[in-house]
């Protein structure tokens, strides 16, 4: 390495990658793409840089919670004023606001700091199968399919 250069630069070219979230498990499907944001999946891997992708995932009402998850698994958020505790279900979140179900997912798989704030920011979740980002041509993602048997 020449004197002078600067290590903190990194060249990212970053690619833009679809997800189509339907029969997908939340958890699993949160982990991939994170990664992915996170920029783990590429060999240029640098941990305290955002080397990471954009990432597009659609149909995110279809997405799958296992086991008793819809009933027992609760959301939390609080006002800032007194007894200003905030609670939603699951399952209510999912009926209401799909994509804020895979949004938490996902960002609690994240770093917290700023770099993981960052790194969010590239995330876009859809309802639908549309979504406005087709003139960036991304890519399918490749994510296993859950077991049959559950």
């Amino acid at each position: 390495m020449a004197s002078g250069e600067n290590v903190s630069v990194v060249d990212a070219r970053r690619g833009w990658f679809v997800v189509d979230a339907s029969g997908q498990v939340l958890g699993r499907l949160a982990s991939r793409v994170a990664r992915v944001l996170s920029g783990k999946h590429r060999a240029s891997y640098i941990p305290y840089l955002d080397t990471g992708d954009f990432v597009v995932v659609t149909n995110a009402e279809k997405v799958r919670l296992t086991g008793v998850k819809t009933e027992d698994k609760v959301y939390r958020r609080h006002t800032g004023y007194p007894g200003g505790l905030r609670t939603v279900s699951a399952r209510d979140m999912q009926a209401k606001f799909p994509e804020r179900l895979i949004e938490e997912a996902v960002r609690g798989m994240l770093p917290k700091t700023k770099l993981g704030r960052k790194q969010f920011k590239k995330l876009k979740v859809y309802r639908g199968a549309k979504h406005p980002h087709e003139a960036q041509q991304p890519r399918p993602l490749k994510i296993s399919a859950a077991k049959s048997g559950q």
